[in-house]
């Protein structure tokens, strides 16, 4: 059962949180704080966090003394238990309720019994996206990209060019710019498995089922549970929804996963799935270079080298997981070995506004994202990545868990670079990506994001019918901007696994947001937007400097793991770019010897040959072809499209000549590589530059 709840209210939205503690303390010892998070709560259960792990006699006790059944909400795991007791994961307790029992009565009843810690409703999370899904539209021959996946060229989220068709104000590179990281860079890796956490995912589509991961150690449909970990027949996940127990530590079962679940209700509308895992898991790796359907961000080349999706599944039909399965679901991707958490969900809750009052007494899914972040399951991190939607309701904060202070939220973008009519933004939103927007073409969705759904679900075609059969379509939400990230992130994870590099999670987590173009530029400028259908206009200066650090560039993040400064040019210019960030202070005084200029980032760059003018003893030192030079510690290039290439630069240190001839001594020969990325638009190397 669930029930309604709406959280005291007063003032503004940061103090929302210190305003409701302020009520519960009248109510309850501090000592054993009541978390109410989401705004439906479920009847049946409660969460209680102890002091310590209960022993049998203690168990029976509490249950005696607060009237109710009590089962661990964590199956521990084998080799893990260190890590276990260090985030709490053994303390953590659902309390099942009679039927008719009061929730909030009985809340208050056991958080007075002795060494608990928390007492936290069991809320049930909300989906970040319209919920909706509309038909693609006939597909092309993908030309001029790196693959042939015919949806690619609709894809405007990979590479924007600008094209009216998506948006009568689409902007040229807003986008996460990867067609240069899949073309010599990285396209994903096997090992790297991303977990979604989500509605089911269609584990047999053709365009994701190359891609999927497998539970090699469970036998599929045996009933047993084969490997040992708690979850019967967990073959591409498990489904947290359907779940059951038939003791206490007992082996879950009934977890198979799904992905079209529903009814239709008394209006003849659809309520149940949406196809919104599987649209998220394309995002993340739909298979690329295959001849089918749409690319995904780090779905390899076709040679069975893409990341790995496993389905963690918190939502079926009209249903979902409730806290305790959604957090079982998070220490589940820890334990199978997944390196990332990608989180379309949360709760409209302005709880997750205070990150001390979390951080003291903590929840259960929090300490789930702890402990996921802190499983080692790569060669690269000393840990995994959780990232999160930011929410849909333009809210001026991120929704929890998302918000909360060392967790990723991904606010969202459309076509034309600036944030979205739904998105939240402000504290807690620390990167923004694309998440798709109609309303820029009237009657149209390719404003929208386009990825894989359920052949099952129908869609809304563009003659207005409802149509099933369809394999690929359109969602928007800021749903859709957290798999890009996550995509991005399991590209990078790759790239550093080819170069043989390790990092500290927390080092990796700061790279990600440093991996950005920005987004204010325009917002600053900007007083409104207007769309080609909406009933008013969208005023932006709320959003300045509230989308987080930037815009995620995939490009960019790659030249961080390479450790080479990205610096940025404006397409369709000729101009100088300082080389400081490469050469230091001094690098107008270094003698230049050689620039080159490789035919790739010729192409990708579309740079146009120029002509140098030399000034008496600072000469120019030019690329062979003509492509580029240098002349006072600055770079001059004319870009012609958008793109990113590297440029390798070689001077002297220390002397106007390379040492080990005659005299006078001379110096020592240096080369830097440099990326330069091509926009539509000045970009300072301020945020987004090299760390």
């Amino acid at each position: 059962m669930k029930i309604k709840y709406f959280l005291y209210v007063c003032g503004a939205a940061v103090t929302l949180a210190s305003c409701r503690q302020e009520k519960l303390a009248e109510e309850i010892p501090e000592t054993a704080p009541i978390i109410r998070i989401g705004e439906e709560i479920s009847t049946d259960a409660v969460l209680v966090k102890f002091s310590a792990p209960l022993s049998d006699t203690r168990l029976r006790d509490v249950e005696a003394a607060g009237g109710v059944k009590l089962r661990k909400i964590f199956p521990s795991t084998p080799g893990k238990e260190a890590l276990e007791r260090e985030f709490g994961l053994d303390r953590w307790y659902e309390a099942v309720l009679d039927e008719g029992d009061d929730v909030h009565a009985k809340a208050m009843e056991i958080a007075r019994i002795g060494h608990v810690e928390v007492v936290e409703y069991d809320a049930i999370p909300t989906k970040s996206s319209d919920g909706r899904a509309y038909a693609a539209p006939t597909a092309t021959k993908a030309e001029g990209v790196v693959f042939n996946d015919p949806y690619l060229n609709y894809q405007w989220h990979y590479k924007n060019y600008g094209n009216p068709a998506y948006s009568k104000t689409s902007v040229a590179g807003a986008d996460i710019n990867v067609l240069d990281v899949w073309a010599g860079l990285s396209c994903g890796d096997p090992d790297i498995v991303v977990a979604v956490v989500d509605e089911g995912v269609k584990w047999s589509h053709p365009d994701l089922q190359d891609n999927m991961w497998v539970n090699t150690k469970e036998i599929p449909d045996n009933g047993i549970d084969d490997d040992g970990n708690g979850y019967v027949d967990d073959v591409y996940g498990f489904n947290f929804v359907t779940a059951k127990q038939a003791e206490k530590d007992a082996p879950w079962t009934d977890g198979a996963i799904s992905w079209d679940k529903g009814q239709y209700d008394s209006r003849g509308q659809w309520q149940g799935d949406s196809g919104h895992g599987t649209h998220c898991a394309g995002t993340i790796a739909a298979v690329n270079n295959n001849g089918k359907g749409v690319a995904g961000v780090a779905g390899g080349s076709g040679k069975k080298d893409g990341c790995r999706i496993m389905s963690c599944q918190i939502f079926s039909g009209t249903s979902g997981a409730h806290v305790a399965g959604t957090a079982r679901a998070i220490k589940y991707a820890a334990d199978m070995g997944a390196s990332i958490i990608s989180c379309s969900f949360g709760y409209t809750s302005s709880f997750s506004s205070d990150d001390d009052y979390i951080r003291r007494v903590g929840t259960a899914e929090i300490d789930a994202v702890h402990y996921f972040e802190a499983s080692k399951n790569n060669s690269v991190l000393n840990g995994g990545i959780a990232i999160f939607a930011a929410g849909n309701d333009n809210h001026n904060f991120a929704h929890y868990p998302g918000g909360f202070y060392d967790i990723i939220s991904v606010s969202a973008f459309g076509p034309d670079g600036l944030p979205t009519y739904y998105t939240n933004y402000g504290p807690g939103c620390n990167i923004a990506a694309p998440g798709g927007e109609a309303y820029h073409i009237v009657n149209r969705w390719e404003s929208m994001v386009l990825s894989t759904l359920p052949s099952e679900l129908s869609q809304l075609g563009f003659d207005g019918k409802m149509e099933k059969g369809l394999d690929y379509g359109y969602m928007q939400g800021t749903s859709m901007a957290c798999p890009h990230v996550s995509g991005v992130v399991a590209l990078g994870l790759s790239y550093a696994k080819k170069l043989g590099k390790t990092y500290d999670r927390d080092e990796f987590k700061r790279m990600i947001l440093a991996s950005v173009n920005d987004i204010d530029q325009r917002i600053s400028t900007t007083s409104s937007k207007s769309y080609a259908y909406a009933q008013k206009d969208l005023v932006l200066a709320p959003y300045y400097h509230q989308m987080g650090t930037g815009a995620i560039d995939s490009w960019r993040l790659m030249m961080h793991i390479e450790g080479i400064p990205t610096l940025t040019a404006q397409t369709g210019k000729s101009q100088w770019i300082d080389l400081t960030s490469a050469f230091g202070t001094a690098s107008v005084s270094l003698t230049y010897l050689k620039v080159e200029v490789p035919d790739a980032t010729v192409s990708s760059l579309g740079l146009q040959k120029i002509e140098p003018t030399n000034a008496g003893k600072y000469p120019a030192v030019v690329d062979a072809n003509g492509y580029a030079y240098v002349q006072f510690g600055r770079l001059y290039v004319q870009p012609s499209k958008l793109g990113s290439g590297k440029i390798k630069i070689t001077a002297v240190g220390g002397g106007s000549h390379v040492g080990g001839g005659s005299n006078p001594p001379g110096g020592m020969e240096i080369s830097q590589e440099i990326s330069l990325i091509a926009r539509d638009v000045p970009g300072g190397n301020g945020t987004g530059g090299w760390l």
